[in-house]
């Protein structure tokens, strides 16, 4: 019988649609602005989820972190009583060759306030 692998908390999905997941992720203007904000920040960067202005309620913010934390997009580590996000650049870049510099290529629109 197959050993099973433990589930880590932030790690990417072994099968399944991940490519769609990651798309769909994306696909969302607020989402891919978390993105698009963390490319242009130096590797390694990690910022607080409020921090990104984003015009939704905190229930809201919430759910968007976790679709870009569970597309394998971001990683989220907590500061005391906070959470952080950083961009999983080196596995992004691993995974699908080019998807950061393209992201950076085309940054998020600016958003009308």
């Amino acid at each position: 019988m197959p050993a099973t692998v433990p589930k880590r908390a932030n790690a990417f999905p072994r099968a399944g649609p991940y490519l769609r997941t990651v798309m769909h992720a994306l696909s969302d203007p607020l989402r891919y602005e978390v993105i698009s904000a963390l490319v242009r920040e130096p590797e390694g960067t990690e910022r607080h989820c409020s921090s990104f202005g984003l015009p939704v309620t905190k229930s809201t913010r919430s759910h968007h972190f976790r679709i870009l934390r569970e597309a394998g997009l971001i990683r989220q580590v907590d500061r005391g009583n906070s959470r952080m996000a950083q961009l999983r650049r080196a596995d992004l870049g691993d995974r699908f060759p080019g998807l950061v510099d393209l992201i950076e290529s085309n940054p998020a629109p600016l958003r009308e306030h």
